[in-house]
């Protein structure tokens, strides 16, 4: 097969970057939707569903786009890349423009098949989009009680340094108990979902600026309008700032206090051979 041309590689990078984030919103947020809109909801006693859902959707992704671009799926991971991993700077804002748009269409999916049913809930419900935000966040995400936007602010900082600790670590070559070869995906998946289920209701636990801005611009031209962007208490740039911010403090933490103290080179190999005892205190 002849060698692609740069330029046409980093097309297919950004249609792969698209591609992932389409299957996440549009499997995720139809999880959100089963979760939010039906009465009763296959769910409600059950919120560890949504969380594996959309865990098994980025697994999913991966294993579709992996090949191709690698799967950042997620502005936070491809700034973390490019601090500390070498990853192309010229490549950062078209893979989080891709993001962003495939987040986009996958939100416009959802709304092709759910549409139905969000009028329907809104309806019953004596709710507006663009007056009351109805339905609003099987889209995107907002804070839950007691959460302003500040302490959220705080909260995606911290979540989405755990997402990137543990992806740093997932897949570090030279980490000898990391996942081998393509497990590593349904790790990272269950990673997802570990979070969700951890702090979920704290504000629906973005982690990805793309994941929340993608549908949020879908729903603000679909008519919520205001409740969308800038949304109540100027909400939006949260799940934007929150994930950036810790991104770079989850792979700082790896890359300073974990990777320096991986083993030498030449205890890898037998230690590859090994069988690990982590788990067996």
């Amino acid at each position: 097969m002849a060698e692609m041309s740069s330029g046409r590689r980093l097309v297919g990078e950004m249609i792969s970057e698209a591609m992932a984030m389409f299957i996440i919103i549009a499997l995720g947020d139809s999880a959100a939707c089963m979760f939010t809109l039906y009465d009763p909801s296959p769910y409600k006693q059950a919120y560890w569903g949504v969380c594996i859902a959309w865990g098994l959707a980025v697994t999913i992704a991966i294993y579709v786009t992996g090949a191709v671009s690698g799967t950042h799926a997620n502005p936070a991971v491809t700034l973390a890349l490019a601090v500390f991993r070498g990853f192309s700077w010229k490549k950062v804002i078209p893979y989080c423009a891709a993001q962003v748009a495939g987040a986009f269409l996958g939100a416009a999916v959802v709304y092709l098949m759910f549409g139905p049913v969000i009028d329907h809930f809104n309806l019953v419900h004596h709710l507006s989009r663009a007056g009351d935000g109805g339905a609003a966040g099987v889209f995107f995400t907002h804070p839950g009680e007691e959460i302003t936007p500040l302490h959220a602010l705080m909260d995606q900082v911290i979540l989405t340094a755990f997402l990137m600790l543990a992806i740093f670590a997932i897949t570090e070559e030279w980490n000898t108990v990391a996942p081998m070869a393509n497990s590593g995906a349904l790790i990272i998946g269950l990673l997802v979902a570990l979070i969700g289920a951890s702090a979920g209701y704290l504000e629906a636990w973005a982690l990805n600026p793309a994941r929340d801005f993608g549908p949020r611009l879908f729903a603000f031209l679909a008519g919520w309008g205001p409740q969308a962007l800038p949304s109540p208490g100027n909400y939006w740039w949260v799940p934007i700032a929150g994930p950036l911010i810790g991104g770079l403090v989850g792979a700082g933490a790896y890359q300073g206090l974990i990777r320096p103290y991986l083993p030498p080179r030449s205890q890898r190999k037998e230690q590859q051979a090994e069988p690990s005892t982590a788990s067996n205190g």
